[in-house]
């Protein structure tokens, strides 16, 4: 049984979507759970769930916590307690196979390099998320926040670590990648752009060329590469347009269905619509090129989130992402050597 632990004062609702989400996934999955937080504020939560001692989930006490108002840097270096910190070395010690939180994404960030350090051959991490689409698979892209300034070189590593994780959590066998811009011809886009598709087409790959930010719902591509900034509209945009459908497709059910069956039908259709477009559903986003499995997710997170987020770090760990990661840019590495 693998062990994940979760940073119960991350979110907004810490530590209740966190204890929540420990419980959901120590009762439905084959996993183990370590809570890390401040003890007496984590039991007391804990202590509202009958059954919850049975269950594999075990406390660990940090008397510190990093707040999202907080200064990411000087609370990384002054909180060496923190919540997000004794989790990270939980798993840096072997005690925790992966860990996630839904605390500043900065603090995580920063963290998970200073604990586990980079992958060998990664300049910098990529925050990979999945995206839902017409054809039912989820498309990832990355990055989403990470980097806000990318150099062409960045972009042909997210397309490897995004194409190794689509094919093991997605059961992609030879995931499609695409590169965003605003045309699907490659002489479109901006210097970044251009400068990365020979890089692109170079790696073994499969490439597809440029996509444009239609194509990402489309499902034209399973991996859809861009600059941090880009990728961190992308995916705010993205939320804004989903909730505005969901609460726009409820208000015009209640305002014009009035036979019953037709309500029925109707309210099946909207639950479904809300299943394939929740982000909880989803679970976190993985930070890639770390060492160690560190997924981040949503502070808004509720405990089905964190639930799917701990389900997504054991996957990871399972599917040894890291170590794969490391392995194929290596072999990248070898490749264009022997080339040069």
């Amino acid at each position: 049984m693998l062990t994940i632990a979760v940073d119960a004062m991350g979110g907004d609702t810490a530590p209740k979507s966190e204890v929540e989400g420990a419980i959901l996934a120590a009762r439905d999955l084959s996993v183990r759970v370590i809570l890390v937080g401040v003890e007496p504020v984590v039991r007391q939560e804990l202590a509202r769930h009958d059954g919850a001692r049975e269950l594999p989930i075990e406390v660990r006490h940090a008397s510190e916590f990093i707040t999202m108002e907080d200064h990411v840097a000087k609370a990384v270096r002054a909180k060496k307690d923190s919540s997000i910190r004794v989790a990270s070395r939980l798993m840096q010690k072997g005690e925790a196979q992966g860990v996630v939180s839904a605390g500043n994404t900065g603090a995580v960030m920063a963290t998970a390099k200073i604990v586990h350090g980079m992958i060998q051959g990664v300049d910098r991490p990529a925050l990979a998320a999945a995206l839902p689409s017409e054809t039912g698979k989820p498309v990832v892209v990355l990055d989403v926040g990470a980097n806000v300034d990318s150099t062409p070189e960045m972009l042909a590593q997210f397309a490897v670590m995004g194409e190794i994780y689509s094919r093991i959590i997605f059961r992609n066998p030879r995931p499609r990648v695409g590169l965003l811009s605003i045309g699907e011809e490659e002489h479109k886009g901006n210097d970044l752009t251009k400068a990365a598709t020979p890089l692109l087409k170079a790696l073994p790959l499969n490439f597809i060329g440029n996509v444009e930010g239609r194509d990402i719902f489309g499902g034209a591509a399973d991996v859809v590469v861009c600059d941090g900034f880009i990728g961190n509209v992308v995916l705010k945009v993205s939320e804004g347009v989903s909730r505005m459908i969901r609460n726009m497709l409820k208000a015009s059910l209640e305002a014009t269905v009035t036979r019953k069956l037709g309500a029925v039908l109707s309210r099946e259709a909207y639950r479904e619509l809300r299943r394939r477009v929740d982000y909880s559903e989803y679970g976190g986003v993985p930070l890639l090129g770390v060492k160690g499995v560190t997924i981040i997710c949503h502070g808004r997170s509720n405990g089905n989130a964190i639930k799917n987020a701990i389900r997504v770090a054991t996957e990871s760990a399972e599917g040894r992402i890291n170590q794969k990661i490391e392995a194929e840019l290596e072999g990248s590495a070898s490749s264009k050597a022997a080339v040069q």
